[in-house]
């Protein structure tokens, strides 16, 4: 059964059930202080993009400033290279950055050449990796088959794009976190989430994490929300909005 969200008092009263835990996706230092002030989510995911479309200018000033503000909570930093060699390189340097980092390895480079061999060796070390852009049920598997059983370790299969596609991801969810049962320590995220519903889908498949951004996590407080009002609330904005810009026939 799924839960409903109560986050109309206090963030921390929000229930997504036994085991999903909510994460911040973004790239704002502002917006990352404000989640973690408010105890809505219990750690962090960030990407180039992200950081890119913020303004980010300067990647470890923006990871070491964050982790500032953030010391208690997982927080994932992607490698920035697309030759394997470069991006284990990369990898350790992120990691030595704190106890709560994650490194986020993508599946495979630029060439399509996988990065699992990579995964190995970093996760043999001891490296918490974050392995992103996962869309196959074949990389999930071949993804767990790489990870060192002691070291914690992030999945992270892009379930929005997978629906982007018109392909339900929820069976696809659903195997993946029955294959990650292998490694106790890794954990199934769902990411690329485009609304709340994706949070109920993550919690129903079993997911172990859900990662969404500001704009997205704003909207909690709809979840449960009774139609009859929602429909009411939304004739009353387009009301509003219509007398606001003096629109006239």
């Amino acid at each position: 059964m799924l839960h409903r969200f109560n986050v109309a008092e206090n963030a921390t009263e929000l229930n997504l059930g036994s085991r999903l835990k909510l994460f911040g996706d973004g790239a704002t230092l502002a917006d990352f202080s404000r989640l973690h002030s408010e105890g809505l989510v219990t750690g962090f995911t960030t990407n180039p993009s992200l950081m890119r479309r913020a303004g980010v200018t300067h990647y470890e000033a923006f990871a070491r400033e964050l982790l500032a503000i953030i010391p208690d909570m997982p927080i994932s930093f992607e490698v920035i290279a697309d030759e394997f060699e470069e991006m284990g390189r990369q990898a350790e340097l992120i990691s030595s950055w704190g106890e709560n980092v994650y490194v986020k390895i993508p599946i495979t480079n630029t060439r399509r050449e996988s990065s699992l061999p990579l995964v190995k060796a970093l996760s043999a070390k001891g490296v918490k990796v974050n392995v992103t852009a996962i869309l196959t049920l074949e990389q999930v598997a071949e993804t767990v088959e790489a990870l060192h059983p002691e070291t914690p370790a992030v999945i992270s299969v892009f379930a929005g794009r997978i629906a982007d596609t018109g392909i339900d991801p929820m069976p696809i969810m659903r195997a993946a976190v029955a294959m990650a049962a292998r490694r106790p320590n890794a954990e199934v995220l769902w990411a690329s989430v485009r609304e709340v519903l994706n949070v109920y889908q993550a919690e129903e498949c079993g997911c172990h994490i859900i990662t969404a951004t500001p704009e997205v996590l704003k909207k909690l407080d709809m979840a449960g929300k009774d139609l009859a009002d929602l429909s009411a609330e939304t004739v009353v904005m387009f009301e509003q909005d219509a007398r606001a810009a003096g629109y006239q026939l």
